[in-house]
């Protein structure tokens, strides 16, 4: 059995979409960075199924490059690591795996060296990435530690669309309805994101189909 097949739904497919300003990214960074913004958001949500792998190949090098030219930058670090998963998600098998341990390193990293960067965006990534994974000895997929990462981030921007979605998809798997529709229903209602908005847009899509799914269960 492959990697992408033991995948609790879909690794990763559509990993936190930060966009709160930088903290102190020289201005080619952050011309790079948001371009790497942009760019995943048309591949995530636009390419069709089978051309997102070739894309996100391309822009994970990009990425990486980016990354290259300022190591220490949390953001880079913290999109780098949404890219390699993203990627994961596309390209499936054992491959996947080492995708996902790099981002999981590339979070980690973000986190020792700013906690608040991008609003807490690590924690959010890091969360998805525990619940999305299997556990050992496939992978280290861990529940608990994934709900303490997605309530850290929460407790950094509690009204943000992207931790309360994953928050809410994290409870609903765990079959607790009530707190997944009122963490969803908090995403939705979060403020749009200047520059965000193919990612906005692709989220909130998310955020319905899951209530849905959310409304269904609990008749």
């Amino acid at each position: 059995m492959t990697l992408h097949n033991v995948m609790r739904n879909s690794l990763i497919t559509l990993m936190c979409c930060a966009s709160l300003p930088a903290f102190a990214l020289n201005p080619q960074s952050q011309k790079n960075l948001e371009q790497l913004q942009a760019r995943w958001a048309e591949v995530n949500y636009q390419l069709p199924k089978e051309q997102k792998e070739a894309a996100f190949a391309s822009l994970s090098e990009q990425a990486g490059k980016a990354l290259g030219a300022e190591p220490k930058a949390p953001e880079l670090l913290i999109w780098h690591a949404i890219i390699l998963s993203t990627y994961a998600g596309a390209k499936g098998g054992l491959g996947a795996l080492s995708l996902v341990k790099d981002a999981k390193a590339d979070l980690e990293q973000a986190i020792a060296i700013e906690p608040k960067a991008l609003a807490g965006s690590a924690y959010t990534s890091l969360g998805s990435l525990y619940y999305q994974v299997p556990g050992w000895p496939v992978a280290f997929g861990d529940d608990d530690k994934a709900e303490q990462m997605l309530k850290k981030a929460l407790s950094i921007n509690p009204s943000g669309i992207d931790p309360n979605y994953f928050y809410g998809d994290f409870l609903f798997r765990d079959k607790r309805y009530a707190e997944a529709k009122t963490a969803l229903e908090t995403a939705l209602a979060a403020t749009p994101r200047p520059g965000r908005e193919l990612a906005d847009k692709g989220r909130r899509d998310e955020i319905n189909k899951l209530l849905a799914d959310v409304n269904a269960a609990m008749k």
